[in-house]
């Protein structure tokens, strides 16, 4: 499995097919492994590994604190997360590509359109996270955590990593950086020594920059009004995906488009499809 070492982090990726460039930041929250492409919910069901890299080289990866890729403790923003996948992309020598983000990877992949313009083709934005439940939804995680590691010290965090194999989603006692500590035992040991106070901070930021609002997190409205990239953006109707956080980023992008079919109707027959359609008006060049 390639490994590129990206700002002092190892990043699990793989590339599948030929054709331009397809950048992919998985869905799953903090649990972001390139395997979810396949395994997870409707992106299982639609299984667009099976149908982008006839046409398209398609570059999937374990985000950083994700799957078999490292981590490194600090006030993680979305900007972190553009500069994890724009490295991969300049490890390949790629200078420009289409991005695709599915769930929270929407959420770096509108950041990345505002931090790099010149290096995005187009912006794929599928099911973004986002909508009032969401926020509430997660933030109580982050406070579940604080409150683990104030009443059992982070060697407890450890401890509930290693043991329960969950992600941050699944069992928040074991925190943002649960995959690198199971994954990483200098990393792990290190995490236990460090100052529980600074930690906690470290937490807290994050919690607070990333979800601070009720609408699609990631870039702010008058970042996103200013971009020429055109960006398809489908939908989801959950209390983690709300459509009012879809309709948000259409709002918001000037070039998007908006496929307007329900969640039940997203199948393997119309999916892929729309998507290549979409692609295929971008010239090369943007």
């Amino acid at each position: 499995m390639p490994t590129a070492t990206i700002d002092g982090i190892a990043t699990r990726y793989e590339v599948h097919g030929s054709g331009p460039p397809l950048l992919m930041y998985a869905p799953g929250g903090f649990d972001a492994t390139l395997e979810k492409w396949t395994t997870q919910g409707v992106y299982a069901k639609i299984k667009l590994l099976d149908h982008l890299p006839k046409q398209y080289t398609c570059i999937i990866f374990d985000r950083r604190e994700c799957g078999q890729s490292g981590g490194r403790v600090e006030h993680v923003t979305w900007a972190h997360y553009v500069a994890n996948g724009k490295g991969l992309l300049d490890h390949l020598g790629i200078k420009r590509a289409h991005l695709m983000g599915g769930c929270m990877g929407c959420c770096p992949v509108a950041a990345f359109g505002v931090m790099h313009p010149e290096m995005v083709l187009s912006m794929i934005l599928w099911w973004p996270v986002g909508g009032a439940k969401y926020r509430i939804n997660t933030h109580a995680r982050f406070v579940e955590h604080l409150a683990f590691v104030q009443n059992g010290g982070l060697e407890q965090v450890v401890a509930v990593a290693q043991s329960s194999g969950k992600s941050f989603g699944a069992d928040p006692r074991g925190g943002p950086w649960a995959a690198p500590i199971r994954s990483d035992r200098a990393f792990a040991e290190a995490f236990a020594k460090q100052n529980v106070e600074r930690y906690k901070l470290i937490v807290t930021g994050m919690m607070r920059g990333m979800f601070d609002r009720d609408t699609a997190p990631g870039a702010e409205p008058e970042d996103l009004l200013q971009l020429d990239i055109p960006a398809l953006v489908i939908p989801g109707q959950d209390d983690s995906h709300a459509t009012s956080a879809a309709r948000h980023l259409q709002e918001c992008l000037p070039k998007s488009e908006y496929w307007d079919v329900p969640v039940a109707e997203q199948t393997e027959a119309n999916s892929p499809a729309r998507i290549v359609e979409f692609l295929r008006k971008i010239p090369a060049h943007g």
